[in-house]
C-alpha cells in the first residue's frame, strides 16, 4: 500500500483568492504597538484602534486611517437622504445621525462623520468607513420608515446609501 508524500505537493497558484476590495487608506503593515495617531489621538493597542485617557510616552506616532481620509477629503460612505420628509424632520434626523456617529465611534474610532451636508429636500452624510452608512441607513429605516437602498462599489471600497421618504 502506497502513502502519499504531502510534503512534495506543489501550491494550486490557479486557486488563490484575489482581492476584490481595494482601500488604499488600509494599512499594509502591522503597527508597532502602542501607536499614537497625532490627528485625533486613538492609540493603537493589541491589534487595534482605541480611545485611551493616557498614552504610554514611548508610544510611535502615526496618523490613522481615517485622520487620512479626513485630511485628503476622500470619504469610503456616504448616506443621502431624501424627499419632503427631510425638511419637514431635519433636525430629528440630524440627531439620529450624530447619536449613530456617537455609538459607533465609542467603540471603533476609524468610524467617524467627514461632513454632512444640507440642502433643501436633502441631507448627505460623508463618512470614513462603510459600517457607519449602513448603520445610519439601517436606524433612519427603522425609525421613519421609508425607502433604502444600498449599492457597493465594485473593486473599491465604498458604500453608497440613499434613504427617500415624501411627505
Amino acid at each position: 500500500m502506497k502513502t502519499k508524500d504531502l510534503t512534495r505537493r506543489a501550491p494550486r497558484m490557479d486557486r488563490r483568492i484575489r482581492e476584490r476590495v481595494h482601500d488604499p487608506y488600509k494599512t499594509r503593515v502591522k503597527l508597532p504597538d502602542p501607536t499614537i495617531c497625532p490627528g485625533c489621538g486613538a492609540l493603537f493597542h493589541n491589534g487595534r484602534w482605541q480611545w485611551s485617557d493616557h498614552a504610554p510616552a514611548d508610544a510611535n506616532a502615526e496618523t490613522c486611517q481615517a485622520c487620512n481620509r479626513l485630511a485628503d477629503k476622500y470619504p469610503a460612505g456616504t448616506v443621502t437622504l431624501t424627499g419632503d420628509f427631510v425638511d419637514a424632520h431635519r433636525r430629528e434626523l440630524l440627531q439620529l445621525i450624530r447619536n449613530q456617529e456617537a455609538m459607533e465611534k465609542g467603540e471603533r474610532p476609524l468610524h467617524r462623520i467627514m461632513a454632512v451636508d444640507k440642502t433643501p429636500g436633502e441631507i448627505v452624510v460623508s463618512t470614513t468607513d462603510i459600517h457607519l452608512p449602513r448603520r445610519i441607513g439601517e436606524a433612519v429605516q427603522r425609525a421613519f420608515n421609508g425607502k433604502l437602498d444600498y449599492r457597493y462599489e465594485e473593486e473599491a471600497y465604498f458604500l453608497r446609501v440613499c434613504w427617500t421618504r415624501d411627505g
